[in-house]
This record gives C-alpha cells, sequence and structure tokens, in this order.
C-alpha cells in the first residue's frame, strides 16, 4: 500500500521525512582547521602504516639500507680521506714553496724587511727567513758534505727567504713568482715548476674521481630505491586498486611510498655516519703507528658534525626521490581493472 502525498509537500522531500533545517549562514563547507587537521592526520596515518610495513620485515629493510649507506659511505669517506691528506705534512700547499735567494750584499736586517714586505703579499701564506748561517747548517745536513764545507774559507751561500702560497695554482704561483723575483736584492726566485703541475694533477685527479663515483653511486641508490619501491606497490596492488576504485587521489595513493622512501633514506643515513665513523676510527689506528715512525704525530680526523648532518640529509632527499620516480612511473598501471 503506498503512502498518501501530502499536497503541500515539496517535491524533493522524501516521504515521512522530517522538516528540512536551514543551512547556518555563513557555513558553506568544511573550514580551513577541519581541513588541516584531516591532512595531518592522513599524514600520520601514512607514517605510521610505512614503520609498521618496515618492522615486519625487519631484516630486509636492514639489508637495504646497509646497501644504501655502504654507496654513501663510499664518496663521502674518499672525500674525509683526501682531506686528511691535505693536512700530511702541514698542507699540500707547503710542497709548492718558493724559494727567494737574496743577493750576497743584503744584510739581515734588509733580508728579514723584505721577508716583512713578501708576507703582506696577498696570495703568500707564510715567508720564512733563512740565514746564510742557518742555510750552510741545512745544507751540510742534507748534502752530505759536511766536512768539506767546513774548510771552505767562507759561508758560500746567500740568505733566503721561504715562501708559501695560499694555494696551488700553476698560473698563479708563476705569477707570484715574477713579483718576487722582481723585489730589491732579490738574485733569484725559484719554483719547483714540474712538481707542481704533478701535484695539481693529482688534486684534479682525486677530486674527479671522487665526483665521477659520487653520480654513479648516486644512480645506484636511486635504483636500489626504485626497485624496492616497486617490489612494495606490486606486493599492495589490489589494495590500491581498491583505493583508487573508490575515488582516492594519486597524492593519496603515493603519500605512504615517499614516507617508506624517507625512511629508508634516514635508515641509511645513519648507517653511513656510523660507518664512516667507525672505519676511520679503525684507520686511525694504523695511521698513527705508521707517522710515529716518522717522529709525526699525525692522524686522521674523525667525520665533521656538518659533514654527517649534510649525508644524512643527501640520503634522506636520495629516499624520497627515488620513491618518487618509482612510484610516478608505475601509477599509470594502478588503475582499477
Amino acid at each position: 500500500m503506498s503512502a498518501t502525498r501530502n499536497p503541500n509537500q515539496q517535491p524533493a522531500e522524501r516521504v515521512g521525512a522530517g522538516p528540512r533545517k536551514a543551512p547556518e549562514p555563513g557555513n558553506d563547507g568544511p573550514s580551513f582547521g577541519s581541513f588541516t587537521l584531516a591532512w595531518l592526520e592522513s599524514h600520520r596515518a601514512s607514517l605510521i602504516d610505512s614503520l609498521k610495513r618496515l618492522a615486519w620485515q625487519p631484516i630486509g629493510s636492514f639489508f637495504t639500507c646497509l646497501v644504501m649507506a655502504v654507496a654513501l659511505s663510499l664518496p663521502m669517506g674518499l672525500a674525509l680521506l683526501l682531506d686528511n691528506v691535505e693536512r700530511l705534512g702541514g698542507s699540500w700547499q707547503r710542497a709548492a714553496q718558493i724559494s727567494v735567494f737574496l743577493r750576497m750584499d743584503v744584510d739581515t736586517a734588509a733580508g728579514q724587511a723584505l721577508r716583512d714586505q713578501i708576507a703582506t703579499m696577498p696570495d703568500v701564506a707564510d715567508a720564512e727567513w733563512i740565514s746564510r748561517e742557518r742555510a750552510l747548517e741545512e745544507f751540510q745536513q742534507l748534502s752530505g758534505f759536511g766536512e768539506a764545507l767546513r774548510e771552505l774559507p767562507e759561508n758560500p751561500l746567500p740568505s733566503a727567504v721561504r715562501v708559501t702560497p695560499n694555494e696551488v695554482d700553476k698560473t698563479r704561483l708563476g705569477t707570484l713568482r715574477e713579483r718576487l723575483a722582481a723585489l730589491p736584492g732579490v738574485e733569484l726566485a725559484q719554483l719547483d715548476q714540474v712538481w707542481v703541475e704533478r701535484l695539481s694533477a693529482i688534486l684534479m685527479l682525486g677530486d674527479r674521481f671522487v665526483f665521477g663515483l659520487a653520480i654513479l653511486l648516486i644512480a645506484t641508490l636511486l635504483l636500489v630505491v626504485g626497485n624496492t619501491i616497486r617490489l612494495h606497490i606490486e606486493n599492495r596492488r589490489t589494495e590500491i586498486e581498491v583505493v583508487k576504485l573508490v575515488g582516492g587521489t594519486d597524492s593519496y595513493v603515493r603519500r605512504p611510498f615517499l614516507y617508506m622512501g624517507t625512511l629508508y633514506g634516514i635508515g641509511a643515513g645513519l648507517l653511513a655516519w656510523l660507518v664512516l665513523a667507525y672505519g676511520l676510527t679503525w684507520l686511525n689506528k694504523a695511521v698513527v703507528k705508521l707517522a710515529g715512525l716518522y717522529d709525526s704525530d699525525f692522524s686522521l680526523a674523525g667525520v665533521p658534525t656538518e659533514d654527517g648532518f649534510s649525508l644524512l640529509t643527501g640520503a634522506i632527499l636520495l629516499g624520497y626521490i627515488g620513491a618518487w620516480i618509482a612510484v610516478a612511473r608505475h601509477l599509470r598501471e594502478l588503475a582499477p581493472r
């Protein structure tokens, strides 16, 4: 038996329904605060879900982070070793010193005044005065002709200024040598140009090797993260298809995988930091022992805090970018079937 329709009833009203409430003025939809809370709740749920899924596979998650950590620690470790090698013996710059020999008629006061003038030049890091007596003593010790030199009636060696440049650069060192040679009282300004070229080539080779290795390992990290996220996507394909079927957006589907890639990056960055700190400490024992045999107190410096945080930040970015690339590549295939 059909219900009797009230003639005063509006066509859009359901039979038996109560009277409609007039909308409150100014209430056109959810407020900004409600939207923000919903957005934060969605991110919190995605983060917790990613943590749980990684915790369900602790061994696999650990080895994925370990592989990423090894790839991250190699270029950073080589860069730190290069920095430590540059400190060996004071600095690489000391190997490119310029010897400024003065004329024989330049006395000690004039020579020291010239040393002070050279020390104020912009490209000079240090200038050391070497008297004629000290030059003779050093030559006797290094040449092996000490007894023969003592038989000479007078000291044949001139006084000199040993100049240490700010940096090893072939062009700037040549310009600096010419300026030193033009100073009054200077007989000769000598620079071992061949050694400078070799030293510059070694430093350039080391920098390029580290840069190339870093680029190669960054690509490897992106592949590792992308392949890992792809496996997670395949394991959750049915779930994702259902989510998209009921109206889930691409950003909603993408969010937990981005958190997963970020978590992989955090774990890899912390492990790489730990590996570098332990590795340098372990290697430093042998370095200290070797340096002691040469009467040196040289030791390897640890991982600077700023470099450690840079490593951690880079690992997080690589994990995030790798996850984004993997999801973007497979997002078209996640349409409901």
